[in-house]
């Protein structure tokens, strides 16, 4: 072979000498800052400085009656906080329901504000009682049925019948008692009941620490209530209520519930999360009624004091946080409003100038509980709140909507705590200290899931689904159906990682059929989990149970991520920042820190997307994608599973 060189002819020809690699620049990565250990001790000995210092002040001004409901308080803190660590990830979505259930007690003090003697409503404060009481009975109806469909979702073929009903035997001995104890001329039996119900609710919580007792929480949360709202109804007949006060508690009750009954039947499990919120919006406008119309009603009689001021501006303030942080969190989940943060210029003076007036206008109300300007301060609390609410909540991205609805939980059980004060009622305190620190407990879970803190989300949230900076990965693969069903099915074991894209598509019921062909032909099939994957904490949980997949086939990331590395395929549906590897590899990245199924440490990753040009919420690419491991199947997520559910039962004969 001859071969021309710089244009003379050689013979033989010279060797092949392959050019020399470009060099790649290694990316100096600064090695992450390490917080000594004496400043994590310091954190924690500032907070509880802070307390001590609370608690001081607390002491000095303390009445024997405040010492009491403090009592009362700071235990059912305790109790609430170890009953809700108790409930696995996978019933997170029925813990929130039937704890906003429960919070529909602010059901009692509209109760309180309404004539016990006639049917008639006279006076601004009777009016947001019956207001406040038809909004609380459509959350407790509503609350209830929506946890009921959730966990029927759960149950399997197998599992022995249940028959909770047979428990309306000692409901009924102990309503019964009551009219009973009434009757024979007893005045404080009501309070035996009140206790039945703050330890059903208790109880409630607990039942959902298991899936076999799963069921029989959401009983016992609706006993609970019912106790509660008897022992209210007692309470006012031994102080002379007549049966015309009776007939008009029972029409609104029966209104509202009908109401939520309605509401709640329509409701399917993709549309859970805008309808929790829903709902707690519902909580938050009874709060803040009620306490206004106790106002009214302790004005009129001249029976105001300092404490119960504190009380009713905390409960109208947390109520109005909640009514329109719900509202604006309802309408990004319904895809009513963007899901992209907005906010007022200088957000955070915004904020805090509302949280330092309205801790000025407390301070103010407390000092003169009974002067002209309390009901104009009570005015100012509830449009601050709700403004704060709303501007809070509209500053807050889609990716950070599981926060705000345990944060919106929370805040829902802090205000019927505050009414409970208000009242001097032990059993709203000890109800709304349970759902408070439910949802603080699982704010700080979603929060640690993301790792991230409260503040960071609520002060500081994160951009969303806007341009990144762009990255040159490389180039990706595609696949096939045709392909990728035959390699599902020469496989041993295939995990399937679901994200929030197969709620939106509802591609539950055909991932479903593709795990129950494969897991037939032998090949071991497994589910994980992300904290934060759906819209509300345990969301995609109750998704894949209403498709009929077996929750001991769904793991937790912490279980999942021990199993990935033996898996032959891992199936990525509509995730993207829950699996991105730049979460642990890259300290630049928007979502560095973050926990996340670790999927590319699997033999191989076939993703399911809609496009190459999206990105997850947290605006960044995943570098998973271009793996030399990965391949992407493009199109709609149900689209693709149909097709690939098609293609496995055509290469089965089925």
């Amino acid at each position: 072979m001859l071969v021309v060189d710089g244009g003379e002819l050689t013979y033989p020809a010279p060797p092949y000498a392959p050019p020399v690699a470009p060099k790649k620049e290694v990316a100096v990565v600064e090695p992450p800052k390490i917080v000594p250990q004496w400043k994590k001790f310091a954190g924690e000995a500032f907070k509880y400085t802070v307390l001590a210092s609370l608690l001081t002040g607390l002491g000095r001004a303390a009445t024997p009656e405040l010492s009491v409901l403090l009592g009362t308080f700071a235990l059912s803190c305790l109790a609430g906080y170890q009953a809700v660590l108790g409930v696995p990830p996978a019933l997170h979505s029925p813990l929130m329901s039937v704890t906003n259930a429960v919070s529909g007690l602010t059901a009692v003090g509209a109760m309180l504000l309404l004539p016990a003697k006639t049917f008639q409503l006279t006076g601004a404060a009777q009016m947001l009682g019956a207001a406040a009481l038809v909004a609380s009975a459509i959350n407790i109806a509503g609350g209830f049925l929506v946890t009921k469909k959730m966990l029927g979702l759960f149950k399997r073929k197998t599992d022995p019948q249940e028959y909770y009903g047979m428990y309306a035997l000692p409901a009924a001995v102990l309503i019964g008692g009551l009219t009973w104890a009434q009757r024979a001329g007893s005045m404080h039996a009501h309070s035996v009941v009140a206790l039945a119900s703050g330890v059903a609710c208790i109880s409630a919580i607990g039942g959902l620490g298991k899936q076999s007792t799963a069921r029989l929480g959401n009983t016992l949360g609706v006993a609970g209530v019912l106790f509660g709202l008897c022992a209210t109804l007692g309470s006012q007949l031994a102080n002379g209520a007549t049966i015309a006060g009776v007939k008009q508690l029972a029409a609104l009750i029966g209104v509202g519930g009908a109401v939520g009954l309605a509401i709640a039947s329509r409701v399917g499990v993709t549309e859970l999360p805008q309808t929790v919120a829903g709902f707690h919006s519902l909580v938050g406008g009874a709060a803040v009624a009620t306490a206004i119309g106790e106002y009214l009603h302790r004005s009129a009689t001249n029976h105001m004091t300092p404490l119960a001021a504190a009380a009713i501006y905390a409960a109208t303030f947390l109520g109005g946080i909640t009514v329109t942080g719900s509202i604006v969190a309802f309408g990004k989940l319904n895809g009513m409003l963007s899901g992209v943060p907005k906010a007022l210029p200088f957000r955070d003076v915004w904020n805090y100038a509302a949280l330092l007036l309205n801790a000025a206008a407390c301070a103010a109300l407390v000092a003169n509980p009974a002067s002209a300007l309390g009901l104009k301060l009570l005015y100012f609390a509830t449009a601050s709140s709700f403004f704060l609410g709303g501007h809070l909540a509209s500053g807050i991205g889609g990716a950070d909507m599981p926060v705000v609805i345990t944060c919106l939980n929370s805040a829902s059980g802090w205000a019927l705590c505050a009414e409970g004060f208000m009242l001097s009622s032990s059993l709203l305190i000890t109800v709304g200290a349970l759902i408070g620190s439910s949802g603080a407990v699982l704010t700080d879970d979603m929060c640690k899931a993301m790792n991230r803190n409260i503040l960071d989300v609520v002060m500081a949230p994160q951009k969303t689904g806007g341009p990144s900076e762009a990255k040159d990965y490389g180039a990706w693969t595609s696949i096939e159906v045709g392909a990728l069903s035959k390699e599902m099915l020469e496989s041993k074991s295939v995990v399937i990682v679901p994200g929030y894209g197969l709620a939106v598509a509802k591609a539950q019921y055909a991932i479903a059929e593709i795990a129950d062909m494969l897991t037939k032909q032998g090949v071991k099939v497994a589910f994980g989990i992300h904290p934060v994957a759906g819209r509300m904490p345990g969301q995609l949980n109750v998704l894949l149970a209403e498709a009929g997949v077996d929750y001991n086939l769904v793991y937790e990331m912490e279980e999942i991520n021990h199993k990935v590395p033996d898996a032959d395929i891992v199936l990525v549906v509509g995730a993207s920042d829950t699996v991105n590897s730049d979460a642990e590899d890259d300290p630049a990245c928007a979502i560095a820190g973050m926990p996340v199924v670790q999927v590319w440490k699997s033999k191989k990753v076939v993703v399911l997307k809609r496009s190459m040009g999206s990105v997850g919420y947290a605006g960044v690419d995943n570098p998973v994608f271009y793996n030399e491991n990965t391949d992407i199947l493009l199109g709609d997520a149900k689209a693709s599973c149909d097709a690939l559910r098609g293609a496995i039962a055509a290469e089965l004969g089925v």
